[in-house]
């Protein structure tokens, strides 16, 4: 069981501004938009952050394809939190409306969907935390800093608006993704 030096680490450019933390189980970043903590595996990873550049290396053995995609997805994962927090993310999602015109609207920290399929009372579902919703005709965005959030709070949207007995094929009213949470352009 060798361990390649190379196969060991990975290196990931990070913009100016954005400083990483690490705890005892636990990851966060600040940046110019905010700040994410989330789990981290530090007893099988070890990340370090110089000049720009952060560094994770496997404490574990290399050499198995499991800790090979460990250390790629967290690559990843700090890649993504880097880019989120310094140019935001962004999803937009599209109102169907084919049978009862729906009204679609944000109340603080909740998307209220009000007249869907003529109920009524409205069904609601909240935001994760650090997202925020914007209602304009039929298209609703969602913005934020952490791409993990924003793209859950887009399925939890899909979700509450999930048609239960009635034919999906004639019944297609609802809240449809129509653009992934993506990181926004660099301005």
């Amino acid at each position: 069981m060798s361990t390649d030096p190379d196969r060991s680490r990975e290196v990931v450019e990070i913009p100016t501004g954005i400083t990483f933390t690490v705890s005892p189980g636990r990851l966060g970043a600040k940046g110019p938009l905010g700040h994410v903590e989330r789990p981290f595996p530090s007893d099988v990873i070890e990340l370090t952050a110089k000049g720009g550049k952060v560094t994770l290396k496997l404490r574990i053995a290399s050499d198995r394809k499991r800790s090979q995609s460990l250390l790629k997805t967290w690559a990843a994962h700090v890649r993504n939190l880097a880019q989120g927090l310094t140019f935001g993310v962004e999803a937009k999602m599209k109102v169907v409306a084919a049978h009862f015109p729906m009204k679609v609207s944000v109340r603080g920290e909740e998307l209220v969907i009000e007249n869907f399929l003529g109920e009524k009372y409205p069904r609601t579902t909240r935001l994760w935390p650090g997202t925020k919703a914007v209602v304009e005709g039929d298209i609703v965005t969602l913005t934020g800093h952490d791409v993990e959030q924003v793209g859950q709070s887009a399925a939890n949207i899909e979700r509450v608006t999930h048609i239960r007995d009635y034919d999906p094929r004639v019944f297609q009213d609802g809240i449809y993704l129509t653009e992934r949470a993506h990181m926004k352009e660099a301005a």
